[in-house]
This record gives structure tokens, C-alpha cells and sequence, in this order.
């Protein structure tokens, strides 16, 4: 798609986001790592829940330390509010690992007052942070103008055309930063977060439906066909996996017969084959 094509879609989304959702409140002045871990808990999650499992993890916990050496199954109970709570775990868990293992401190305010290349580089060389994390983390709590998307953002963007199939694959949709000025990208990153996840979590929402229809005709049709095509795909994956595993299965058992039978070969004394050798002779 041309830069200016994308650009003028890009502008009409925020138009019609602003018609369909509100602005949330906006977030509360935080320490740098609670920004990241807020993150863990929002990508693809409401903001009223994501609220809630930061608030249970300061209730449960003594500090974030504790949620870094704390199983998975355990921190994902303490989350079960998210529609994920396995994978907000995991992420948050990752996330305090990879932080505690480059800065062996939990305060991060220091990187407030670096260049915000370094410290974006900082996080962006950690394999825990996902884009979302990263961009959020960039946009509130360093400053930075970059627009965190997430897998529900992204399917509003490639069901409305704005990015590709391939552009999807990469978790970046080009030029959207140059589309959506720097004053204005809190709040269309927060609205399209909402209409995102309103779609994500209920594929007949009639405002995220009608969202997608007012910026492209036909969108609401293309999501119905491109969610069908995914779970097609899912399911060939998973009947490929059972195809693989029970010729897996099959082979491990005609392996272990081979194997027995071997060790009987090997073990068998002189006077059973001959014995065996004079009953084949009778028998002939």
C-alpha cells in the first residue's frame, strides 16, 4: 500500500475510534517498572482488568521480587481475571527475570534520564519484552512517541486493510507513527487497545463490527473470513501433530519390539538353539 494511502486510512481510523469509544483515564504517574509490568498484564486485556491484576499482585505479594521466584500455575491464579491469565504470568514473570538479570535492581527511574534510544535499547535487547511492552513502556513511561500494538490492535489493522498479512507477521504496521502525530498517540493507542479487544473477545461486538465497516467496506466480512482461515489453519496443525505422533508412536514401538527381540537373540544359550534348530529340523 502507498505511504499516503495508509496514512489517510490510518487518519480515518482515529476518526472513527473517537465516534465509537472514549478516551480511558489517564494512567496514573508510575515508576518505570511498574509501566512494564502494567504492560504485561494490558497486551490484548481490557484496561479494567489489567488494572485489577496489577492491584492483586501489590495485595498478594510482598514485593516484585517475590512475583519473579513465584511458579507460573501460582501467579496465574492470583491473575485469573485476565482472559489469559497463563500467558500474563508468563510474561510477567519473564519479564522481572530478564529485568532483575541486566539490572539486579528494581528501580528503574535512573533510565528516565537517559537518551530514549538508549533506553529503549536497553529493554529492546531483552527477549521478554514483547512489541507491545516495549512500545507502552517507550510512550509512558519514557516518553516516547511510539504506538504499542498488540495481537487485538493488529487484527483491527489487517482487517480494515491498513497492514498486510505480512506486515501482521512482523507485529509493525509502517508509517503509523508518522500518521498519528506524537500529541495524539496516547490516545489513539488507547482507543484502538479497546476496539481491539472488544473484537478479539466478542466477534459479534456490534461497535467493533461497525467500527471496521465505517473505515473499509466489507471489513467486518474480511475478520469473519480471516478468523475462519486461522482456525482452519489450527486445526490442520493440530491434526498433522496427531498424524506425526501416532507414526512417532508406531515406529518407538516397532523399535522396541526389534530391541527385544535382539536381547532374546543375545541371550539365548547354545543348548536352546540347538533345541530350536532340532525341532525346525523335525517339524521339516
Amino acid at each position: 500500500m502507498a505511504a499516503s494511502a495508509r496514512a489517510k486510512l490510518i487518519t480515518k481510523l482515529h476518526t472513527e475510534l473517537k465516534k465509537k469509544y472514549s478516551v480511558p483515564p489517564s494512567q496514573p504517574s508510575r515508576p518505570l517498572l511498574e509501566h512494564i509490568l502494567y504492560a504485561c498484564l494490558l497486551q490484548d486485556a481490557p484496561y479494567d482488568l489489567a488494572d485489577e491484576g496489577l492491584a492483586k499482585c501489590e495485595q498478594e505479594f510482598t514485593d516484585w521480587n517475590e512475583v519473579r521466584v513465584t511458579n507460573l500455575p501460582d501467579l496465574a491464579q492470583v491473575l485469573s481475571g485476565l482472559p489469559d491469565p497463563g500467558k500474563a504470568a508468563r510474561r510477567l514473570k519473564e519479564t522481572l527475570q530478564a529485568v532483575f538479570e541486566e539490572f539486579y535492581s528494581f528501580d528503574l527511574d535512573f533510565l528516565k534520564k537517559e537518551n530514549l534510544g538508549v533506553a529503549v535499547g536497553k529493554f529492546e535487547a531483552m527477549p521478554a519484552f514483547t512489541p507491545f511492552v516495549l512500545a507502552y513502556t517507550s510512550q509512558h513511561g519514557l516518553g516516547g512517541h511510539s504506538i504499542p500494538i498488540d495481537y487485538a490492535a493488529m487484527v483491527v489493522m489487517l482487517s480494515v486493510g491498513i497492514a498486510s498479512q505480512d506486515e501482521a507477521a512482523s507485529g509493525k504496521v509502517p508509517g503509523l507513527e508518522r500518521a498519528i502525530p506524537k500529541n495524539k498517540g496516547t490516545e489513539f493507542g488507547a482507543l484502538l487497545h479497546q476496539a481491539g479487544v472488544d473484537l478479539i473477545l466478542d466477534h459479534s461486538s456490534k461497535t467493533a463490527r461497525g467500527l471496521l465497516d465505517a473505515v473499509t467496506k466489507g471489513a467486518s466480512n474480511a475478520f469473519d473470513e480471516w478468523e475462519k482461515s486461522k482456525k482452519d489453519a489450527i486445526r490442520r496443525v493440530k491434526r498433522r501433530r496427531r498424524q506425526e505422533q501416532k507414526a512417532e508412536e508406531a515406529e518407538t514401538a516397532q523399535s522396541e519390539t526389534e530391541q527385544v527381540e535382539a536381547v532374546q537373540e543375545a541371550v539365548e544359550t547354545p543348548e536352546v538353539k540347538k533345541e530350536s534348530k532340532a525341532k525346525a529340523s523335525v517339524s521339516k
